[in-house]
């Protein structure tokens, strides 16, 4: 079931009641929650809140799985069954990816028919790095691990007959960290000979990466990408030292190799779909103007605008909770729109009206964007 698209009802019959949230669906997670230990139901919660912040997720009889839930679901079924649900579950060590079953993608397909057309697609989990506002190697560790390639092939495929896209979305593929790259290489080369040979359906919308990854592909790889059906990258920016210093410090020299970045794409005829960050801690009144400027000067069509926001758990939570500047924990307020921390160098308001700014400006240039039929454009992320 997903909340956003069936009405929930706390009555509903069932044994036990799993459910996974991140940090922005935490509000309405908990009290889903609770509302089902009301009626007497089993309830156990997992997903990246609960996993970090598990002692807000307790009380009331609702479980609490930390970390990956693959590892322990065989012992929470047992003790559903004998009604004897315990208050925390932590599996030993992370899952095995190669003995991950294939997923019911045909609830997914039916739930959501008519409403939902594009689905991000994982092929690892894991990243050597540490990013400030990133909570993914928190929960997941910094070893990178893989699905199987037939394993993925598998999803992709199954959306694709269905005619929706899919994504990757974690910029990690293109690492070259861990045998990242090799790995999505290979990848890349079934699926241009599948869609080649046998005209197997794959379709995507957007492949995920950042301007130090761009630069540093290979011209073969990046073909490679085109021939794959892959017409866009989601660059994120904010998060990586070119894209601090350009947007963030103003350093004339990163705002050349952001845009060299976007170039490269543009030569393959991949686009950008762009997604840029402000309220760094080094982040002055200047990086709103900085953003637009990058979107202007590269041509920018399609972007996203987002404000730093403190996930719990992550080193961003932790410096600015030790300093005192965070002052909302009403959870779905974390969904990098609204300001819940009193940013270093300008204040709440001018980070939000700033950011709003931002929107109003790029899309103002790019009012046509809104109406295009154009599929990749258009189509609902799940």
């Amino acid at each position: 079931m997903d909340d956003r698209l069936s009405r929930f009802d706390p009555g509903m019959e069932g044994d036990l009641f799993a459910l996974s949230f991140f940090t922005p669906a935490a509000t309405r997670g908990l009290e889903i929650a609770r509302a089902l230990r009301a009626e007497g139901k089993q309830v156990v919660v997992g997903g990246i809140f609960p996993s970090l912040m598990p002692e807000e997720c307790e009380g009331d009889g609702v479980a609490v799985v930390v970390g990956e839930g693959e590892p322990v679901w065989g012992q929470i079924l047992e003790d559903a069954e004998a009604g004897r649900l315990r208050a925390r579950y932590r599996a030993a060590g992370h899952y095995d990816l190669g003995g991950a079953p294939f997923p019911r993608l045909d609830l997914y397909l039916e739930a959501h028919r008519g409403l939902v057309d594009d689905y991000p697609v994982q092929h690892s989990l894991g990243c050597p790095f540490g990013c400030g506002a990133c909570a993914l190697p928190c929960v997941m560790g910094r070893q990178m691990r893989f699905y199987p390639e037939e394993w993925v092939l598998r999803v992709l495929r199954t959306f694709g007959e269905q005619e929706k896209l899919c994504s990757f979305t974690e910029d990690s593929a293109l690492l070259m960290a861990q045998g990242a790259r090799i790995r999505f290489r290979k990848l890349l080369r079934r699926i241009i000979r599948e869609r080649e040979e046998e005209g197997a359906a794959y379709r995507f919308s957007y492949l995920g990466a950042s301007v130090p990854v761009l630069l540093s592909l290979e011209e073969e790889t990046l073909r490679e990408i085109r021939r794959a059906g892959i017409r866009r990258f989601y660059l994120v920016c904010g998060f990586d030292p070119i894209t601090q210093d350009a947007f963030g410090r103003g350093i004339a020299g990163a705002l050349e190799k952001a845009l060299a970045a976007v170039e490269r794409c543009r030569d393959h005829d991949i686009l950008a779909y762009t997604s840029l960050l402000a309220g760094n801690p080094w982040d002055d009144a200047g990086v709103f103007d900085r953003c637009l400027e990058f979107t202007e000067r590269g041509g920018i069509d399609l972007a996203e605008f987002v404000i730093a926001t403190p996930y719990p758990g992550t080193p961003l939570w932790g410096q600015l909770e030790a300093e005192g500047r965070i002052f909302d924990r009403t959870w779905k307020h974390y969904n990098d729109a609204n300001v819940v921390f009193r940013p270093h160098r300008m204040t709440e308001r001018e980070l939000r009206d700033g950011y709003l700014r931002m929107w109003r400006e790029f899309y103002g240039r790019h009012a046509e964007v809104a109406v295009e039929t154009d599929i990749i454009r258009n189509r609902v992320q799940f």
